[in-house]
């Protein structure tokens, strides 16, 4: 490998073991990575498609969501998810940076079909964090949940 290559074949090898994370834990509905880990981008942005179905469990009413922060404590360096669908969306904060507890949730009332969850940060600076989804039904059961990483910053 040249030196030219080589910053192309680690984005590369990055992107498919945080794809790979994603997708290979689908069955727990949770999943961690670190965003901005060179340090240099304030608006780093992670985006996946989740598809919410009727896995024989019910129709999906909505989709439910979790971030936390994992990283240790920076002063306004907060972690932050976004779930929309159609015309409707929704937000959430962690709001005690590093404290690696679980933002409060939300749950986005949109049926089944897919919805898109973004995950972003304030500040410049790598953050760890972990992201937990569950489509529900309106019982609030869990039923079919699939997750496609569309893009990694």
């Amino acid at each position: 490998m040249n030196l030219i290559s080589a910053p192309k074949v680690l984005l590369n090898t990055a992107l498919l073991l945080v794809s790979s994370l994603f997708s290979s834990i689908g069955f727990a509905h949770s999943a961690g990575a670190t965003t901005d880990a060179a340090d240099n981008n304030a608006n780093a942005t992670i985006l996946a498609a989740i598809t919410c179905f009727d896995d024989g469990n019910g129709e999906p009413f909505g989709l439910f969501a979790q971030v936390k922060d994992l990283s240790e404590p920076v002063e306004g360096l907060l972690i932050s998810i976004q779930l929309y669908k159609g015309l409707k969306a929704t937000s959430d904060t962690d709001t005690i940076s590093g404290d690696a507890d679980y933002s409060e949730g939300i749950q986005l009332d949109a049926g089944p079909g897919v919805y898109q969850i973004l995950v972003n940060k304030t500040d410049i600076g790598a953050r760890r964090f972990d992201v937990i989804w569950h489509c529900m039904t309106e019982d609030h059961v869990h039923t079919g949940t699939d997750i496609l990483l569309r893009q990694f910053e």
